[in-house]
């Protein structure tokens, strides 16, 4: 990897940049290369999931601390980051299903949504873009939404006819989607503390498990080997204090066990324009040759 290679991962809200991929970017960063993160929202809707921020000053003033922890998020991972502007749509509960807030990210229309992406992807000029798939990981329609704007912008951003004003045309090489929370990564945390004689923080939400989701790991190509950067990944999700409790099962899992287990995150490969053979350990497989031809 000695070519400086880009990577832009958009994401819906602050803090998912560090539940997912986290350490992949920090690895990379390491190495050289830059990468930007894209938020969509700025999370105002979010709920405090910290008792210990459980505060009428937090409360007040959400917007502001979220970007606060965003900011020191970015920091820790060593990333550039960029905010898209959109509102936070919340995660609509109850029967029957209340609407939409309006104005809200997920009912902005593509044709709103798209164009600022387009322009970050121009102006950062990356050669990889990361996403999250058709279902955006779990059902929350700004997770879809970042889906549905990710990809038309990744097909858009190289088209001088398309968005002429958003700057000049720039065709990102690789588009992938994130899998962190395969059924076959809990089962092999699950499994592995038991046989350590420890308790596990898995096993009501593999009781749990709708068999119609089945299990996504078919659908991976790219395992990235960055257990090194467990620490890092760690230090940036307990920035977003509002939706981190230190005491959560995100912590439950000794690193040295998940080091031993599961020492990589996945991805899948959606669309590529240049040459690779699958399966993948880097992301920027087929790049670096294409780039310095």
């Amino acid at each position: 990897m000695g070519e400086k290679l880009r990577l832009m991962a958009v994401h819906a809200h602050p803090d998912d940049e560090s539940s997912k991929g986290a350490a992949t970017m920090a690895k990379y960063t390491a190495a050289g290369h830059e990468v930007m993160v894209v938020t969509c929202t700025g999370g105002e809707r979010g709920d405090i999931l910290n008792p210990a921020m459980e505060r009428p000053d937090v409360k007040e003033n959400m917007t502001d601390v979220r970007r606060a922890e965003m900011a020191r998020a970015a920091e820790i991972l060593g990333v550039q980051h960029r905010w898209l502007g959109f509102v936070d749509s919340g995660l609509p509960e109850g029967d029957p299903t209340p609407p939409l807030p309006e104005g809200c990210f997920a009912l902005v229309p593509l044709e709103e949504s798209v164009p600022p992406l387009v322009k970050a992807m121009r102006e950062f000029k990356p050669h990889v873009v990361i996403t999250y798939d058709e279902n955006g990981g779990y059902p929350h329609p700004d997770h879809i939404r970042c889906h549905e704007v990710s990809v038309a912008a990744f097909d858009a951003a190289g088209d001088p006819d398309r968005y002429p004003e958003q700057g000049e045309p720039w065709t990102p090489l690789k588009l992938y989607y994130s899998h962190g929370f395969s059924r076959s990564r809990l089962v092999a945390m699950h499994e592995a503390l038991l046989a350590r004689g420890l308790e596990s923080p898995y096993g009501e939400w593999l009781e749990k498990w709708d068999a119609d989701k089945g299990d996504l790991s078919h659908r991976v190509t790219t395992k990235i080997e960055c257990a090194e950067y467990f620490e890092t990944r760690d230090a940036a999700l307990l920035a977003h204090a509002t939706q981190i409790d230190p005491n959560s099962r995100w912590f439950a899992v000794p690193l040295e066990v998940q080091r031993d287990v599961w020492p990589f995150e996945e991805y899948e490969l959606a669309r590529s324009l240049v040459d690779t053979t699958l399966p993948e350990d880097d992301l920027f497989a087929g790049i670096e040759e294409k780039v310095t031809a």
